[in-house]
């Protein structure tokens, strides 16, 4: 294993404080450990607040959706691991503007559990709060089983409808009801080339064969549903595409926004590629593409592979997304 890093123990409190000294003109930390972090501007008075959480290793996940036109703040945990429900108040009472707070993380047991005990602290306070989860990986449990699916690169679209609603004004309950929506609508699924590397330990998070690549992994190294040998870029999207539209049918004549998202090693050379050829399966079918995001989005630390998200628009959601936003890891102009 080789890492930019001094003692591993301390891995991320020395990423943590990087990010802050960066961007200290855009962000906060709340406690001393810097595990709360929010916009600076932070709380803004009758808006609702957007908090985000989970563990280390993904970036921009989850951190670098804190910004204007998105997150207002997050907790953040070990790699890999989740922030604790403290960490997670402490953001919750200072993006608290009179209007009430909306969670929106993954769903992973230890996030779960902690962020519902968060809300009920929070809600003891007098703060409201409401959660979406995201589920959106198709790979990790079969249609009627929705609630049991991990929530991967597809949170980026929660982030970004419910962003633009709070922006609005909107009252606590519009900014939920946007936030599921987007989720209803959207599907995910990846392909994992290699592993990543745990940086407390050095190992690897599975492993796998020089000429093989593992079907619907999770990003923290879950398995996927079948490890084959690896296949041509035209045929990795066929698999991906044929399994969610399974799960979300698409009819010709729909519009959708594609989320081409790089785990870490990923060149965006072959994430281009990967896109020309979703475009294309899309456009046989006469399924239009808004907003096209190729990047990375929610990584696995240095893992090479990538995921394909896609969301259904309507005009409700397409006007969401085309919304302007600004963190100081990405940014969207109108």
């Amino acid at each position: 294993m080789k890492k930019f890093m001094n003692e591993p123990e301390l891995f991320e409190a020395d990423m943590l404080e990087g990010i802050l000294l960066a961007h200290d003109n855009e962000l906060q930390s709340l406690t001393a450990d810097r595990r709360a972090i929010v916009r600076l501007t932070s709380p803004a008075v009758g808006k609702v607040g957007l908090a985000t959480g989970g563990g280390s290793g993904h970036l921009p996940l989850f951190l670098g959706y804190v910004g204007k036109g998105l997150l207002d703040g997050v907790a953040v945990g070990d790699v890999f691991a989740s922030p604790s429900a403290s960490v997670m108040l402490d953001a919750t009472r200072r993006i608290n503007g009179g209007s009430g707070v909306l969670y929106l993380y993954g769903n992973y047991g230890g996030d779960v559990l902690n962020f519902d005990m968060a809300a009920e602290m929070a809600r003891a306070e007098g703060i409201a709060v409401e959660s979406v989860v995201g589920a959106d990986d198709v790979a990790s449990a079969p249609k009627g089983m929705e609630d049991k699916r991990r929530g991967i690169a597809g949170l980026f679209y929660l982030f970004k409808v419910a962003g633009a609603k709070a922006d609005q004004g909107a009252s606590l309950s519009e900014v939920k009801r946007v936030a599921e929506k987007a989720k209803q609508r959207t599907r995910s699924m990846g392909v994992a080339f290699s592993p990543c590397y745990l940086p407390f330990n050095g190992k690897e998070s599975f492993n796998i064969g020089e000429n093989e690549m593992e079907v619907g992994m999770g990003i923290h190294g879950e398995p996927g549903i079948i490890r084959l040998p690896v296949e041509s870029s035209k045929r990795i999207v066929q698999r991906i595409m044929e399994a969610i539209e399974g799960d979300l049918p698409l009819k010709s004549g729909a519009e959708v926004s594609v989320l081409i998202n790089g785990l870490g090693a990923t060149s965006k050379e072959e994430l281009y590629i990967v896109y020309r050829d979703v475009h294309r399966w899309l456009a046989e079918r006469q399924i239009s593409v808004a907003f096209p995001y190729v990047g990375e989005f929610a990584t696995s630390m240095e893992m090479a592979g990538m995921s394909i998200s896609i969301m259904e628009l309507d005009e409700e959601l397409k006007e969401l997304v085309a919304a302007p936003c600004d963190t100081p890891f990405w940014r969207q102009d109108p």
